[in-house]
């Protein structure tokens, strides 16, 4: 397996699954909410609870053995300033646009419909951490911590 490879199919993965309104199938464990992707030799899911503040891991498979894995935790710190829905339009288009540069660590700042995103990553695919951020009018609305990287047996 080539980091070029695994990050090429997270990238298209992840394109298809949350960004790209990818179709939920049956929850892995009681009240999450899943979505799933395949592709060759590969598969990926992407498994959360909650909705407004959420918790969640992807996983990627590679020929039926787990390869690598992030886990993630977003929340809305000012609800006056945006909801769920903003939020989530805003992180649809700024993914969106971030993916079609074929990568999905940041940095990485777009201005959405009802915000400032930025993305910012220490490391690469194989052992990284990160914050996701909204900001409306300059103050911090959105926050999401994520990590992850290779997993071995």
């Amino acid at each position: 397996m080539s980091p070029d490879s695994l990050n090429a199919f997270i990238v298209r993965a992840k394109a298809v699954t949350y960004v790209g309104g990818g179709v939920k199938v049956a929850p892995s464990r009681p009240g999450s909410h899943d979505l799933t992707f395949a592709g060759g030799d590969w598969s990926y899911r992407d498994s959360y609870f909650g909705g407004t503040d959420f918790l969640g891991q992807e996983t990627v498979w590679l020929k039926g053995e787990p390869v690598w894995a992030m886990n993630y935790y977003g929340y809305i710190l000012r609800p006056e300033l945006i909801d769920a829905v903003r939020a989530g339009a805003t992180i649809k288009a700024a993914l969106s646009a971030l993916y079609a540069e074929g990568r999905f660590l940041g940095g990485f700042d777009f201005e959405g419909p009802h915000g400032l995103y930025q993305d910012r990553t220490e490391g690469d695919a194989t052992h990284f951490h990160g914050t996701e951020t909204i900001s409306v009018g300059g103050r911090l609305a959105y926050r999401l911590d994520y990590f992850g990287g290779l997993v071995r047996a």
